[in-house]
């Protein structure tokens, strides 16, 4: 099912996305969808890994010295 939304978009945004729309020959509509639908997934996922984050801080769940140690070495 879907429902109608109205956005605002800069004139510069609406020109780049009618550009995309003739090279990718998707409709503006497909793109928009599926540009949010992705914002979203990414962005709730963001969220759910910081609340995850914060939980392990809660309980103190930490990275030992020699754990962080570790991984910095690796990175050197």
């Amino acid at each position: 099912m879907f429902t109608t939304m109205t956005i605002r978009l800069d004139e510069m945004i609406k020109e780049r996305l009618e550009q995309l729309e003739i090279a990718s020959h998707r409709t503006k509509h497909f793109l928009a969808t599926d540009m949010i639908e992705q914002y979203i997934d990414l962005n709730e996922w963001q969220i759910q890994e910081i609340e995850s984050a914060i939980s392990e801080a809660d309980k103190g769940d930490f990275a030992t010295d020699d754990q962080v140690d570790t991984l910095f070495n690796k990175w050197l």
